[in-house]
């Protein structure tokens, strides 16, 4: 009887709600509907693929309106991305962008009703989400609406980059989220554009080397481990160049590793290179980098305080590392590193 009568009461306050302004409305809810008719989203039965270009146009729109840079609209879609992709979460659309909402954080905890998409009934139930497109309602599988929620949590407590990055932490409420998104957004704030999937491979196809796959080999030195990379061999000074577009996360030394440097890319992708004999000039933390560019060089450092070296043939040690949102773990970059081998060899003939 009891719960019979709280749906009776849920049933009456659904029916009152035409007459009741909804709390939660956001100025987005009405500047987003200007877009509408420009960007034509294209309905969840017809996925259609998109171009970067298109993808970037939708960041800025959406930019314009709420304040919060396009960098950072990208950088949350991107993240959101690589989660699903790590975490193999099953999509609600193929639309342009990767953000999700859950059914009851978009509609309410206490919705009855898991598929509204009523603006007063969602703002009632205190959901999240908005109308970005101007067709009057909030729906989860619609590119502008899902953008525009995200934009309103975004710029909850202001659209600074600092606010920005409270904000961020209180919706994800992780820290290494943040910093990804942090990383993401300053890698399409150096290149301007969202195509930055070209890889290149770590050594000059033109030099002497030599490698094969090495991933899961044992270790000695240190106490017994497996070897998470792959090593290149190659004579000493042979130019490290990165393998992908992204941002320098470590570099420094490692009592295992020697010289190293570490690179995060935007599919949230760990390249690490270990054992150089240098860096390359200038060369700092947060700095982007690009394809083939020079990191440093092949030498034999490590297995030892700063500035060991000769305890092994020089040679370059390269590892992947992947990250599901709280931990990171190694895999084998062998079939990556024939892959963008086979791609530069084409690409100089």
């Amino acid at each position: 009887m009891q719960r019979s009568a709280f749906w009776s009461k849920v049933l009456v306050l659904s029916l009152l709600l035409s007459t009741v302004t909804p709390t939660l409305s956001s100025h987005l809810d009405l500047a987003h509907a200007t877009v509408n008719n420009q960007l034509n989203p294209t309905p969840s039965s017809q996925p259609m693929k998109y171009t970067q270009a298109e993808r970037k146009e939708l960041f800025e729109r959406i930019s314009l309106l709420s304040g919060i840079p396009w960098t950072y609209l990208a950088a949350v879609d991107q993240y959101e991305k690589t989660m699903n992709a790590v975490r193999k979460r099953k999509t609600v659309h193929l639309g342009m962008t990767n953000i999700e909402f859950s059914e009851s954080a978009w509609v309410g905890v206490l919705n009855p009703d898991p598929q509204d998409t009523n603006l007063k009934s969602v703002a009632f139930f205190h959901g999240l989400g908005r109308d970005g497109s101007g067709d009057g309602m909030a729906d989860r599988t619609n590119d502008l609406d899902v953008l525009a929620t995200m934009a309103a949590i975004l710029s909850k407590n202001g659209t600074r980059i600092e606010n920005l990055h409270i904000n961020l932490w209180q919706y994800y409420q992780n820290a290494r989220s943040v910093d990804r998104i942090r990383q993401f957004a300053a890698i399409y704030e150096s290149l301007g554009t969202l195509e930055a999937n070209e890889h290149a491979f770590p050594l000059p196809i033109s030099a002497d080397y030599s490698y094969r796959s090495t991933w899961g080999d044992s270790r000695g030195w240190g106490g017994h481990r497996t070897h998470e990379g792959t090593d290149l061999f190659a004579h000493y000074g042979v130019p490290v160049r990165s393998t992908c577009y992204g941002i320098v996360e470590i570099k420094g030394w490692n009592p295992y590793g020697g010289w190293r440097i570490g690179i995060r890319d935007l599919n949230n992708i760990y390249h690490y290179y270990a054992h150089l004999s240098g860096f390359q000039k200038n060369i700092k933390i947060n700095d982007i980098v690009k394809p083939g560019q020079t990191l440093g060089w092949v030498g034999s450092s490590g297995y030892g305080k700063p500035g060991t070296s000769g305890k092994f043939p020089p040679h370059l040690h390269f590892g992947l590392y992947r990250d599901n949102g709280s931990t990171e773990w190694s895999y084998d970059p062998y079939p990556s590193l024939r892959r963008w081998e086979r791609e530069d060899r084409i690409k100089n003939k």
